[in-house]
């Protein structure tokens, strides 16, 4: 997969196309879009482009509401080669883009760059300043630049539920600790990424040592509790591990905010300063004070059976 700037010329000969979006997570409703867009593309023999965004448009228009992410941008990359897209543009989102005239931004990255034949979009997708552009505008600026415009029906949630497939309603289930849907709708468990850190090392002392990993702050994360999940080092290994998310009530009555502890199973090893994934994918338990370590240790024992079982 080519990745292409905002501010460079694509190398390919080709006119292309199109799809825009923010395109956090690369949910099952993304890999839809982006299926149709390859299909077009070599139907037409041009080149299949996602344009997406450096951060999330949110964290710079409205920074105190944006939504936290999904993916970051590495991850992000990753997940739109694996669709067998054949570019993707990469918009530098600041001050200066989030006032930029919707009909310029057209001009300067569908038409100038990309060369587009066609633009695949949701049938609500808004872009450009104030979002004051939409489907009709970028029909009418198709007509002067020469590129047809399609717009999509968003793909219904498979579980049933009756609204589309979207990053919102894959944080929400985050948000409830339901990460067997998170799973559904993403297409893939949940991941995240950080380094390990030290720690105060209680576990160790129970025989139950931990990785802490240090998520960055902008990333979503689960509601706090305790879930089976998948380890995987920078080497590439992957471990099976139970997983501990919260602010630990047995020592801290206000912690300001929450830890990933993860115990991998059947492993022993350093880990510190290792760029690592972790992934979420069966809850067992809402997080809980205990009487001390002993009652503690009881539960984790609880805790690496059960999660044993569920990943098998």
């Amino acid at each position: 997969m080519q990745v292409i700037r905002d501010n460079q010329p694509s190398d390919s000969s080709k006119r292309s196309v199109v799809t825009i979006g923010a395109y956090d997570g690369v949910h099952r409703g993304h890999q839809a879009v982006i299926g149709q867009v390859r299909k077009e593309a070599q139907q037409l023999g041009c080149q299949s482009v996602v344009v997406t965004f450096d951060k999330h448009p949110a964290s710079v228009v409205r920074p105190a509401s944006a939504p936290k992410l999904l993916t970051d941008l590495d991850q992000k990359l990753e997940l739109l080669q694996q669709t067998g897209i054949d570019a993707t543009l990469i918009v530098e989102f600041n001050r200066e883009r989030s006032t930029e005239d919707p009909a310029l931004f057209v001009k300067r990255v569908l038409v100038d760059t990309l060369r587009a034949r066609v633009v695949v979009v949701g049938e609500d997708f808004h872009f450009g300043f104030n979002r004051g552009g939409n489907v009709a505008m970028l029909r009418e600026l198709g007509k002067q630049f020469d590129f047809q415009v399609e717009p999509v029906k968003l793909i219904a949630r498979p579980d049933g539920v009756e609204e589309p497939v979207s990053s919102t309603s894959i944080r929400r289930a985050l948000a409830g600790g339901q990460v067997e849907i998170a799973t559904n709708l993403l297409g893939r468990a949940y991941e995240v990424r950080g380094v390990v850190v030290n720690g105060d090392k209680r576990g160790r002392s129970i025989g139950f040592p931990t990785a802490n990993v240090e998520v960055p702050n902008a990333m979503c994360l689960p509601a706090d509790g305790v879930y089976a999940g998948r380890f995987r080092c920078d080497d590439g290994s992957v471990h099976a591990c139970a997983i501990n998310l919260g602010r630990r009530p047995t020592f801290f009555e206000h912690a300001d905010h929450s830890l990933l502890e993860a115990h991998l199973l059947d492993f022993s090893g350093d880990l510190y300063g290792q760029k690592v994934s972790v992934t979420f994918e069966h809850f067992l338990r809402s997080e809980r004070k205990f009487d001390g370590l002993e009652a503690i240790k009881t539960q984790l024992q609880l805790d690496v059976a059960a999660a044993r079982l569920a990943l098998q």
